[in-house]
């Protein structure tokens, strides 16, 4: 059906199009995920300039015609500045983008993955803990809106909530000491990991960027999240292999 929309959402990428037009992707609250024409967004007066730029979030009104959609105007509520002038910000945040990307899709109620997104940013921007906790936080959240994720609240072998003592990938969760000694790919964790494990399982996406970890409790979330997230995500994201080669060295 033909008309006008108004959605809120954030732009997660966008692609010159000719001389003057752009083809942007945005992720909105209201239909998911769509692609959307920019026309003359390219221009220097265009008041879609800076409007139709990777992490900019706002209301965005689109024009739904036949056969494609049109961004007629927007009113933006948030630029992220200081994400898209700081390198760092800007390698972090484009995997991020580039991860709410792949889990979305069109027409789809991805609202829990907008606000997990405009969440994360915000943190990227407040520096209020390190930017690779934040990556692990919101990879390992994605995961838990999505239903790919570990059992971490009792033991995967008796169900015991009692004593949790380690993980085990071969029983896809946390083992509980007495049951330790029969699997045999059990890894003792430090407390605080399956704590940190149970608190970005269970709290709402505000209350996720709320604490910090040791570089041991770190160390042993990246083991955990990076096994789940290469089991989860069938294909190579450029912006997380150029992150984790040009940032992320070994702990």
């Amino acid at each position: 059906m033909e008309g006008s929309i108004t959605v809120t959402g954030m732009v997660l990428s966008a692609q010159a199009i000719g001389e003057t037009d752009k083809r942007v992707t945005i992720l909105t609250a209201e239909n998911g995920k769509i692609s959307a024409f920019a026309k003359g967004a390219k221009k220097p007066r265009s008041a879609l300039v800076a409007a139709t730029n990777p992490f900019v979030f706002g209301d965005f009104e689109i024009f739904v015609g036949r056969s494609s959609m049109t961004v007629i105007r927007a009113d933006i509520k948030n630029y992220f500045n200081e994400v898209s002038t700081d390198l760092e910000s800007v390698y972090y945040g484009s995997y991020f983008l580039e991860l709410a990307d792949y889990y979305t899709r069109e027409n789809n109620d991805d609202k829990e993955v907008l606000k997990l997104l405009y969440t994360t940013i915000r943190a990227l921007c407040h520096k209020g803990i390190p930017n690779k906790l934040i990556k692990l936080v919101y990879e390992y959240k994605m995961m838990v809106i999505n239903g790919e994720y570990p059992g971490v609240f009792e033991c995967m072998v008796c169900g015991s909530k009692d004593d949790p003592a380690g993980f085990s990938f071969v029983n896809n969760g946390i083992i509980c000491r007495e049951c330790s000694g029969s699997v045999r790919d059990f890894k003792a964790l430090d407390t605080s990991t399956i704590y940190a494990l149970q608190f970005i399982t269970n709290s709402p996406v505000e209350k996720l960027y709320t604490f910090t970890v040791n570089d041991t409790v770190l160390k042993e979330l990246e083991r955990i999240v990076r096994h789940y997230i290469r089991q989860s995500v069938d294909i190579k994201l450029k912006s997380e292999e150029f992150l984790r080669d040009i940032l992320e060295k070994p702990l």
